[in-house]
């Protein structure tokens, strides 16, 4: 729900009680900026304030599916910095994901996991109902491998956010959004499926 501000509200109070997260991130932007328009809270910022506070591991941090447009001439240099592990979406492009989330999993150890998944890490042929809209994105095959890729993680929340229903006018955003929070809580610590 929401846009990805929320994240960071929601991020303090994981913190709190499990200390810094590792952090499983789909979309198709870092959010990483600093600032925009003069206000250092926006849907552009969360993971930076997060990082300001400690709220992340961020050697157990990954960023799947970046690609497109930025305010930074070097847009990856902020994640690569902080020790962020940052996965292009031309690096995901006609290949299943299964790999890299063996390798997600081997990074993400057995402490607690959040998982932020932004509906703009998809191409927008998929989920055109998101304001920042970014061309060749991820697929929803693909979204599925790296949200059933997680389970068995330490996972201690996570989030879907940008649906944005005014830009939804088929209604298939908002039903793939749906459908991938459904599967994110089939893969929470604890529960049973078929």
């Amino acid at each position: 729900g929401g846009d990805h501000t929320i994240t960071y509200p929601i991020l303090q109070a994981v913190a709190e009680k499990h200390g810094p997260v590792g952090l499983v991130h789909v979309d198709a932007h870092t959010d990483t900026g600093d600032r925009a328009l003069g206000e250092k809270i926006y849907h552009g910022t969360p993971f930076r304030r997060c990082v300001e506070e400690g709220l992340l591991d961020c050697s157990r941090v990954v960023q799947i599916g970046i690609r497109g447009s930025s305010y930074d001439p070097d847009p990856y240099k902020y994640c690569w910095d902080q020790g962020f592990r940052v996965v292009p979406a031309e690096d995901c492009w006609r290949k299943s994901l299964v790999p890299l989330m063996g390798e997600v999993r081997k990074q993400m150890g057995g402490k607690p996991v959040y998982i932020s998944f932004d509906i703009d890490g998809l191409d927008p042929a998929y989920a055109p109902g998101t304001g920042t809209p970014e061309i060749a994105g991820l697929t929803p095959a693909q979204a599925l491998e790296i949200i059933r890729g997680c389970k068995g993680l330490n996972i201690v929340g996570c989030d879907l956010v940008e649906v944005a229903p005014m830009y939804d006018v088929s209604g298939n955003t908002a039903l793939l959004g749906a459908n991938l929070l459904f599967e994110m809580l089939c893969i929470l610590p604890g529960v049973k499926t078929m």
